[in-house]
């Protein structure tokens, strides 16, 4: 399942069939997220609300006070980019049973520069750092069709307010399991160890930060590659070791290094045992338009490549 989305699609089909509190909402774009394959086995469980985000924000809100399972999904430049009053207020500020946030399940596709030919004005580059900002929620970016399948699982038995982000395109295959079962919110996953500096990354940079520490194996750089995937709550625990362990922490991320999962593992590591971290991502700016093709040129030019990286990883060791 290469595809992000149709692995989401699927996961839903999946949990629909067991759990019929479980509702989908779409904002015009139910074919694109490969939810419509839900409304025609449910179709009185998916509501197309049209282009009104807000709405759609909202109406989930109502369903999880009701007492359903909502999973609300658009581009990320629309949500949160045009409904983070809705998100606040609707769903993170309300608590019910002392329970902290309503039960609802943002998911947004389309994140990031790889949008590419839709430019700047749709390539959402500052989601996590607003989702990460508002209380309640957990904020979760997979690596790869497996992940979001997964989580997609993982978000339907644990209550409160999810944000998950998927890339655009299709992503490189990091998991072979079907259902990766030791991947839970609030826990990173270490897919390489090493000694001389660690690499956290999120997102479809996860590939990257892979082969990037493949060539510098090969040049006797020992590299830690953590798959950061929960922004939110971050695993404090894995991040200090690696500072411990390896001494230097390198995180990527398709995002704005202002508030994303490097501001985030900065964050952590600084209260705990403070080391050098440095942050590729977008450096404070907007992306522009890319054809299908020129995606990866388009990421290369704002560093994210694992060729970057290695340079980077070089330079921090020595």
């Amino acid at each position: 399942m290469p595809d992000m989305r149709a692995a989401y699609g699927m996961a839903l089909l999946e949990i629909g069939q067991n759990n019929t509190n479980v509702v989908v909402l779409g904002a015009d774009t139910t074919d694109s997220l490969k939810t419509a394959g839900f409304g025609r086995e449910f179709p009185d469980r998916l509501f197309n609300v049209g282009i009104a985000e807000g709405n759609m924000v909202s109406m989930a809100a109502g369903l999880a006070y009701s007492g359903k399972i909502p999973f609300a999904s658009t581009y990320a430049i629309f949500l949160p980019g045009r409904a983070v009053d809705q998100i606040r207020n609707n769903i993170a500020y309300p608590s019910r049973d002392d329970r902290r946030g309503l039960n609802v399940k943002l998911v947004a596709s389309h994140g990031g520069l790889s949008v590419g030919p839709d430019g700047g004005s749709h390539q959402q580059l500052e989601d996590i750092a607003i989702m990460r900002a508002i209380p309640n929620f957990t904020v979760l970016v997979p690596a790869d069709a497996a992940s979001v399948y997964t989580l997609t699982h993982a978000m339907v038995k644990q209550y409160g307010p999810f944000y998950m982000r998927m890339a655009r395109s299709k992503t490189a295959i990091i998991y072979d399991e079907y259902i990766i079962p030791h991947m839970q919110p609030g826990k990173a996953i270490t897919l390489r160890d090493g000694s001389d500096c660690t690499i956290a990354a999120c997102g479809i940079t996860v590939a990257m930060a892979l082969e990037a520490a493949d060539t510098l194996h090969r040049e006797g750089i020992s590299c830690r590659v953590l798959d950061t995937f929960s922004i939110k709550p971050i695993d404090n625990t894995a991040l200090e070791k690696a500072a411990r362990d390896t001494g230097i922490i390198l995180t990527c991320e398709e995002h704005n290094i202002l508030g994303g999962m490097g501001s985030a593992v900065a964050e952590s590591v600084s209260s705990s045992y403070p080391v050098m971290v440095r942050r590729l991502g977008v450096d404070d700016t907007f992306g522009e338009s890319a054809r299908d093709t020129q995606v990866s040129d388009l990421l290369a030019q704002h560093g994210l490549s694992s060729i970057n990286i290695t340079k980077h990883v070089r330079q921090l060791v020595r």
